[in-house]
C-alpha cells in the first residue's frame, strides 16, 4: 500500500512539472512511478545553457518526487484507536456493572440487524444491542448478540492464554478503587494489588490489580507513581480516570510489530521485561515473566502486548471464534480510508470486504497474527 501511494505522489509530481515547459517535460513511462525523459535536443542549445537548466530542473523534480513518497511512505494508516468492543451475554447487566462499579456514562445505544452487520461482523442473521460508554477520553462499546448466542468465556480462561484481551483503567487511589472492588464483590484475576519492584525503571512504582466483569472478561485498575504514564493520569477529580491500553497476549512480539507498528503504522512508545513474585501474583501466572510493549497512535489509548516468555503453556486463540463469542473483543482503528488500503494487509479478513456504515463511512474486520479482532474503519 505504501508503495501504491508513493507511486500516485510521484506520478502527481511529474504533473506538476508541465509548468517548467520547455525546461522540462517529463512524462510517465508504462510502469507506473517511473519516468522517462524525451528524447534528447538535438539543436545548438543543447549542450549549452539550456542543457544546464534541464539537469538543474531534473534535479529539482526528483528531489521533490522523493520527498512526497517519503511523506506518503511514512504516513501511518492508523491515525487514532477508538472504542473497545465486547461482547456480552446480557448488555444491560454488563452497561450497569461498568456504570456503578468503575463510573463509566452511557453515551449511546443502537440495534442493529441485517446483511451488512452480518457480512461486517461475519455471523449471519445477527441482531445486536450496543452500548457505548465513555469514561474520560475513552470507550467502551458492549455488544449483545440477541441472535444467535454465541459460546460463553472457558471457565479456566488464563491470565497468558491468547485470547486474552483486557482494558487497562487508570485510577487516582488504588486502595480506594479496590475497597470499591471489593465492596460490589468482583471476581478476582489477581491475588491482590500489586506495586511492580523499583528494580523495574519502566514499571516501578505502578500499582495494578486484575479482576473480572459479570461475563469473565478480565480488566485491570492500574495507579501511576507520580513521572510515569502521561500527565493527566495524576489527576486527583475522579476515582476512575479513562482508559490507558489495552492488553493483548502474543504468541511473538516481532510478528505482532511487524503488524501493528510496520502495517497499521502504530508507534512503539515503551516497552519492558516483568517477572518475579509481584507480577506472578498480578498475572496468577506462576513463573510469569512477560515481554511488555506498548504502541500508540495518535490519538486514542495504546495496544499493549503482553508476550509470556515463560510459561510458555498459554493456550491459542480458538480458530473458530467468531464475534458473538464471549471471548471476542474487537479494537477499532481509525484510518483516513479504508477502501484503497484494506487489501495490503496481510490478515485474516472476517469481512469480504469494506462495508458500508451510515454516514458515507466504511469499516472491515480483520484478525492480528494471534486472532485478535480488529475493527478497521474510516474516519
Amino acid at each position: 500500500m505504501q508503495r501504491t501511494l508513493a507511486r500516485r505522489d510521484v506520478q502527481t509530481a511529474g504533473v506538476a512539472t508541465a509548468a517548467f515547459g520547455d525546461i522540462v517535460s517529463p512524462c510517465l513511462a508504462s510502469a507506473p512511478g517511473r519516468y522517462t525523459k524525451q528524447a534528447p535536443v538535438t539543436n545548438h542549445a543543447a549542450r549549452g545553457p539550456i542543457g544546464m537548466r534541464e539537469r538543474i530542473a531534473w534535479a529539482v523534480v526528483l528531489a521533490v518526487s522523493s520527498l512526497i513518497a517519503r511523506a506518503a511512505a511514512a504516513a501511518p494508516l492508523v491515525r487514532s484507536i477508538g472504542c473497545i468492543g465486547i461482547t456480552v451475554s446480557d448488555v444491560d447487566r454488563a452497561a450497569e456493572f461498568y456504570g456503578r462499579v468503575l463510573s463509566f456514562e452511557r453515551a449511546g445505544e443502537m440495534e442493529q440487524s441485517g446483511e451488512p452487520l452480518e457480512q461486517l461482523e461475519g455471523v449471519f442473521a445477527a441482531h445486536t444491542r450496543t452500548v457505548t460508554l465513555r469514561l474520560g477520553s475513552e470507550c467502551i462499546e458492549l455488544t449483545e448478540y440477541l441472535s444467535p448466542r454465541g459460546r460463553p468465556a472457558p471457565p479456566d480462561a488464563r491470565s497468558n492464554d491468547r485470547w486474552f484481551q483486557h482494558v487497562a483503567i487508570v485510577v487516582s487511589d488504588m486502595d480506594r478503587a479496590y475497597a470499591t472492588l471489593r465492596s460490589a464483590r468482583v471476581e478476582y484475576a489477581s491475588s491482590a494489588p500489586q506495586r511492580l519492584p523499583d528494580w523495574n525503571p519502566d514499571a516501578g512504582g505502578i500499582r495494578a490489580f486484575y479482576f473480572r466483569d459479570p461475563d469473565h472478561h478480565a480488566l485491570e485498575v492500574l495507579q501511576f507513581p507520580p513521572g510515569k504514564g502521561e500527565a493527566r493520569w495524576q489527576r486527583k477529580d475522579a476515582l476512575f480516570l479513562g482508559i490507558d491500553h489495552t492488553a493483548i497476549v502474543v504468541g511473538d512480539t516481532g510478528a505482532s510489530l511487524a503488524f501493528y507498528r510496520d502495517a497499521l503504522g502504530l508507534r512503539v512508545a515503551g516497552a519492558s521485561e516483568n517477572w518475579g513474585t509481584e507480577q506472578e501474583h498480578l498475572n496468577a501466572v506462576f513463573g510469569a515473566h512477560v515481554r511488555i510493549t506498548t504502541l500508540r497512535a495518535e490519538r486514542g489509548p495504546g495496544v499493549e502486548f503482553l508476550e509470556y516468555l515463560s510459561p510458555r503453556d498459554g493456550r491459542p486463540m480458538p480458530p473458530d471464534v467468531r464475534a458473538n463469542d464471549l471471548v471476542h473483543w474487537q479494537t477499532t482503528l481509525i484510518a483516513p480510508e479504508v477502501q484503497g488500503s484494506w487489501h495490503a494487509l496481510h490478515a485474516a479478513f472476517v469481512s469480504p470486504g469494506p462495508v458500508a456504515l451510515p454516514g458515507g463511512r466504511s469499516a472491515i474486520l480483520l484478525r492480528d497474527p494471534d486472532g485478535h479482532a480488529l475493527l478497521l474503519a474510516s474516519q
